[in-house]
């Protein structure tokens, strides 16, 4: 998915979450991912249900993930194995998963079964939708996209991306996002809560590209929690009306 990262690694999880979680993690609502001018860019897609439930509101998304390049059963194995990965994970550190619910896990988790069987019925209907490639190269025209999204990859896996590695993905995402659209990026720490060490310096690189960016806090899944959204846009361009197209 990145540089020094092959093609499909094993050691990537592939995930399936659905819309809510979309919405949650990134600060997006339904009513303006339903407003977008254009479509919406989720890489890496994994076996998430974004584009088979986001096209349910008129939007249309295109999931990019080298895991696409295998067969389709082979996926569906990967995201079993990142639903076992993650209850494990929920198990053993149960702190960067807290809840005022009892069995939220199991619930959580029910969740991601259901958005593995869109995915895998939305794929087999609709593979134009879903494209296997690989950061930092994409195979889309610059400024393809209204709003451009990456999950879980470029700061949760700090044993395989550095800052140069950060950089070439970061600077792609917006070469295919359009002038006035946003790409965004969460988490911006590993998978044990560690945050990324050189976030400002990667700020600077950016800007030197002519790459504005800043750290937006939305609100998170439990009450009185943030999580904190990385925000990419052209430097370039005058921003008109609200701070944000989608919100």
């Amino acid at each position: 998915m990145a540089v020094g990262i092959p093609l499909a690694s094993p050691d990537v999880l592939v995930t399936s979450r659905p819309l809510d979680e979309y919405c949650a993690l990134f600060g997006l609502t339904r009513a303006g991912l339903a407003a977008l001018p254009g479509p919406l860019l989720d890489c890496p897609g994994g076996a998430a249900a974004l584009a088979a439930e986001a096209r349910e509101l008129g939007c249309r998304v295109i999931a990019v993930d080298p895991a696409y390049a295998l067969p389709l059963s082979a996926v569906a194995d990967r995201a079993l194995a990142a639903r076992a990965a993650m209850a494990a994970a929920m198990a053993a550190r149960p702190w960067l998963y807290p809840s005022p619910r009892p069995h939220r896990s199991e619930r959580y988790l029910r969740s991601w079964d259901r958005a593995r069987r869109l995915f895998a019925a939305d794929s087999a209907a609709h593979p134009q939708r879903y494209v296997a490639a690989a950061l930092p190269r994409l195979p889309f025209a610059d400024g393809a996209f209204a709003l451009t999204l990456s999950g879980h990859l470029l700061f949760a896996y700090p044993e395989f991306f550095g800052l140069e590695g950060q950089l070439a993905a970061l600077v792609e995402l917006v070469r295919v996002t359009a002038a006035d659209g946003e790409v965004r990026v969460q988490p911006l720490c590993d998978g044990y809560g560690h945050r990324c060490g050189h976030l400002d310096p990667l700020r600077y690189a950016l800007g030197e590209r002519r790459i504005a960016s800043e750290v937006r806090r939305v609100p998170g899944p439990v009450e009185g929690r943030t999580l904190r959204v990385l925000v990419l846009r052209a430097a370039d361009h005058r921003r008109r009306g609200a701070r944000s197209t989608v919100m």
